[in-house]
Parts: structure tokens; C-alpha cells; sequence
């Protein structure tokens, strides 16, 4: 296994970059997501998201 992964593993230490940051996001998205069991629209969904993850500007 390691044989067939080993240029992803040399990459990885060359470049020090890894998904770790993506992971955490989704993490956050599937935790709103299973939290409301289900939306009305993309909009709602997108603005609990955005609220949870602090990117929701509440001042107008």
C-alpha cells in the first residue's frame, strides 16, 4: 500500500500541504445539515451554513 501511495507521501513533504482545512469545513457543514434534518431551499441551507461557520453578516 505504501508502495502505490508513495509519490502522494514525498509530495506531501515537499510541499506541506494536506486537506486537513477542507475536512474540518465539511465536518462543520454535515453537523448543520444532520442538526436540521432537512431544508426548504439551497438558500436557507447556504444561510445556516454561512451563519455557523461565521461567515453571515448580520448588520445590514
Amino acid at each position: 500500500m505504501i508502495k502505490s501511495h508513495l509519490p502522494n507521501l514525498l509530495t506531501y513533504f515537499q510541499h506541506r500541504i494536506s486537506n486537513a482545512v477542507a475536512e474540518g469545513l465539511n465536518s462543520k457543514i454535515q453537523t448543520v445539515k444532520s442538526n436540521a434534518r432537512g431544508y426548504r431551499s439551497f438558500d436557507g441551507f447556504r444561510n445556516s451554513i454561512q451563519f455557523y461557520c461565521g461567515g453571515l453578516k448580520m448588520a445590514p
